[in-house]
């Protein structure tokens, strides 16, 4: 079964974002979560990156930390999926193994 790969920190204050796109494989799941859900917006400097991504694995955001910071659902790249908390606990129970990135 493949990955979740949880990140909660901005892609501008640490390269957690970045580090967990280079090792998560093909299949796995990055779920966005905190400050990281400022990685998911479009036209910044981590978006291309993460636009590659969505190719080859499934990329979601929690969709209350993104409207806590004030961006919409416009806002976000395509193929980015937005899950609400029960979305987030179905991702966990899913997956068998799950990998945090501080």
């Amino acid at each position: 079964m493949a990955k979740l790969h949880i990140v909660n920190k901005s892609p501008f204050e640490r390269n957690s974002l970045k580090s967990c796109l280079g090792k998560s494989k093909e299949g796995s799941t990055i779920l966005l979560i905190e400050d990281a859900v400022v990685g998911a917006l479009k036209g910044t400097v981590v978006a291309d990156d993460l636009s590659s991504a969505i190719a080859n694995k499934n990329v979601c955001v929690l969709g209350s930390d993104l409207n806590t910071r004030g961006f919409t659902e416009a806002e976000i790249l395509d193929g980015i999926k937005i899950v609400d908390y029960a979305g987030f606990v179905d991702l966990v129970a899913e997956h068998s193994n799950v990998q945090s990135w501080l």
